[in-house]
């Protein structure tokens, strides 16, 4: 199995936590669960962290069967709607996205 997480590495602006939630919930999880091929999807929300590590307020993991599944549900026209309606989410950020593609052990 696939794995594509996006790491939400800065910071939520102050008082602007739930409506960044809410905003994840309501407007991007339906799009994100539309993508196809896409298995699962989860949010992660940090609660805490090492003394010193880097801040990830929020986490996006996706599962895929394959690399095929994943390269298709990039190019699909719901992943680019979703792209602009970050764009929204991103006004209540202060930091920047990053992408990692594992490959998923199974035991």
């Amino acid at each position: 199995m696939i794995i594509r997480e996006a790491f939400f590495e800065g910071a939520i602006h102050a008082g602007k936590e739930d409506a960044f939630k809410a905003y994840v919930a309501e407007k991007l999880m339906p799009m994100w669960l539309k993508f196809p091929g896409i298995r699962e999807v989860k949010v992660l929300y940090n609660v805490e962290r090492d003394e010193g590590a880097p801040s990830y307020p929020m986490a996006l993991w996706t599962a895929y069967d394959s690399r095929e599944a994943l390269a298709a549900a990039l190019e699909s026209p719901v992943r680019y709607e979703s792209r602009e309606m970050t764009k929204g989410l991103m006004e209540m950020f202060d930091g920047h996205i990053h992408h990692h593609v594992f490959d998923l052990a199974l035991s």
